[in-house]
């Protein structure tokens, strides 16, 4: 195994120990326990996922639809606890995404020494 992998295999278990995945974990344990808050929050995944699809296979997004997931993202962002668990996925989407730019700052700084 790389010298890389080996680090790649250490970030994973770093992001696995992080404050920010045990706090999604938490959420999404406490969401996934409560029958009510579960339903919904598959409810909202499924319509996510179905208007992802439509978008991807270049299918027309109707008004209908559009209404239709806004009001489950209504709803949902009432729910406490699903509230709480977008909180906390959100956070670990940024630590994610701050991870993303350190490790690409090579391919950055050698595509951008080219510029001018």
């Amino acid at each position: 195994m790389s010298a890389i992998q080996e680090s790649a295999q250490a970030l994973e278990q770093a992001i696995r120990n992080s404050e920010e995945f045990n706090g999604l974990k938490d959420a999404y344990d406490t969401v996934m326990n409560d029958e009510i808050a579960k339903k919904m929050f598959d409810d909202f995944r499924n319509t996510q996922l179905e208007l992802q699809q439509k978008q991807m296979q270049g299918e027309e997004i109707t008004e209908e639809e559009v209404e239709k997931a806004r009001k489950v993202v209504e709803t949902v962002q009432q729910h406490e606890q699903i509230s709480k668990l977008m909180e906390e996925e959100q956070r670990v989407n940024d630590l994610i995404n701050e991870i993303s730019r350190t490790i690409t700052k090579p391919l950055e700084e050698l595509y951008g020494s080219q510029e001018g």
